[in-house]
């Protein structure tokens, strides 16, 4: 790791403007129809559109790396977000401001509803000395329209999370409801993404470097597949930034047994340099936003999808309730059982999988050291090791309510 990795330096404060392309602001302004209100980070006060294209139909490039707030009077979409100083502030209500497919639907009961979220995150991301694996329920980040990206889902194989068996919210079985957006609700109202956000990102151009689409949980920006080849140079054409993980090969050699198709989070494994990204799905590199170059993360199209390790230290505001105390680890290594914390219930699968919900307990767990024998495969380290979500059957059968 260089040391402009290890402690990148501060951008230049940038000027606050939006560029819009394709008529209106997919990445701020997009609703069916009505008045989106967006101020701050534009010389006029809003942008309006009586008609919006469908979503995933707009490209915007836009920079958001100041203050601003969004009003949408259709899709009642509220965000403020204040930068001052090193801190980045965030008020949202998680409405989003672009379609959505329909909720409930058969795959998820639940129905979107406003939340009430509260950050203080650093407006630079600080790396940290070691990875910090994302575990139930604690989200990854939230995009500019104050949806939270939130790729882990409390589903497993028969239902029972002790099986080492996690389903993948994105998989061959599509069971989980989830929209064009890659997203859908937890039981809580909650609506967030699980993948490429396509109703908030446009039509991601394979010859234009993503957009900004939100931030990390550590401050660090988040971005969606394509980037500059070369990290350090702006003009040496854009590439699809592939992630490093990828299918074992074979079948499984327990619990829902089968070959390795994606359908569970342990169907992968990670391989340094398999793709253009880190074990954390980032990578330093310039951005339009960020000239000077700064460490950030990447959507992908593949897996892990929304990234699954923080690189650097979380705020304190956006660790899950109960996080800090579910850190502790139980003699045998694995996670302490926490309070339930129902989300994103799926109806029960006829096979047997799943039914547990989208979370069950709060937890954000250091990355196990490389070279642990229970996360080595093939001479690389295993991506997750995600079997500690633990919860008591009380907690499961509340969940499954």
């Amino acid at each position: 790791m260089t040391p402009e990795e290890t402690d990148p330096p501060r951008p230049p404060r940038p000027s606050r403007r939006i560029v819009l392309l394709g008529g209106l602001a997919a990445a701020l302004g997009v609703s069916a129809c009505g008045r989106t209100m967006v101020t701050g980070v534009a010389d006029s006060p809003a942008t309006t559109g009586a008609t919006a294209p469908a979503a995933s139909s707009t490209v915007a490039s836009t920079e958001v790396t100041g203050s601003y707030s969004i009003r949408d009077s259709t899709t009642g979409t509220e965000m403020d977000v204040t930068v001052s100083g090193d801190t980045r502030s965030i008020r949202a209500n998680g409405l989003p401001n672009h379609t959505t497919g329909d909720f409930p639907n058969p795959g998820n009961p639940n129905t979107i509803s406003a939340q009430s979220y509260a950050f203080e995150l650093p407006r630079y991301g600080t790396k940290a000395r070691e990875l910090t694996r994302l575990a139930l329920p604690q989200p990854f980040g939230i995009a500019i329209n104050g949806v939270l990206f939130d790729p882990l889902a409390a589903e497993w194989y028969q239902r029972d999370p002790r099986s080492g068996w996690t389903i993948e919210a994105i998989g061959p079985k599509g069971t989980l409801g989830l929209d064009d957006n890659n997203a859908h609700v937890q039981p809580t109202g909650a609506y967030h993404y699980h993948g490429i956000p396509t109703g908030l990102a446009g039509v991601l151009k394979s010859t234009a470097h993503s957009p900004l689409l939100g931030w990390a949980g550590d401050g660090f920006p988040v971005y969606a597949r394509y980037g500059y080849t070369d990290p350090r140079d702006p003009a040496s054409g854009i590439s699809d930034l592939t992630p490093s993980y990828r299918l074992r090969s074979g079948t499984r050699s327990g619990g829902p047994g089968g070959a390795y198709d994606g359908t569970y989070t342990e169907d992968f494994e990670f391989v340094e340099g398999h793709g253009m990204l880190d074990q954390a799905n980032g990578r330093f590199a310039v951005t339009p936003e960020h000239p000077d170059g700064t460490y950030h993360y990447v959507l992908t199209a593949a897996f892990p999808f929304v990234p699954r390790y923080f690189a650097g230290t979380v705020a304190d505001s956006f660790v899950k309730a109960g996080a800090a105390r579910d850190r502790a680890r139980a003699p045998d290594g694995r996670s302490r059982p926490g309070d339930p914390m129902p989300r994103c219930a799926a109806p029960p699968s006829r096979s047997g999988e799943g039914g547990a919900g989208d979370g069950a307990r709060a937890v954000v767990q250091p990355a196990p050291a490389r070279g642990d024998p229970l996360r080595q495969v093939a001479g690389h380290d295993d991506p997750l090791d995600l079997v500690g979500a633990l919860v008591d059957p009380a907690a499961l059968s509340a969940i499954r309510r």
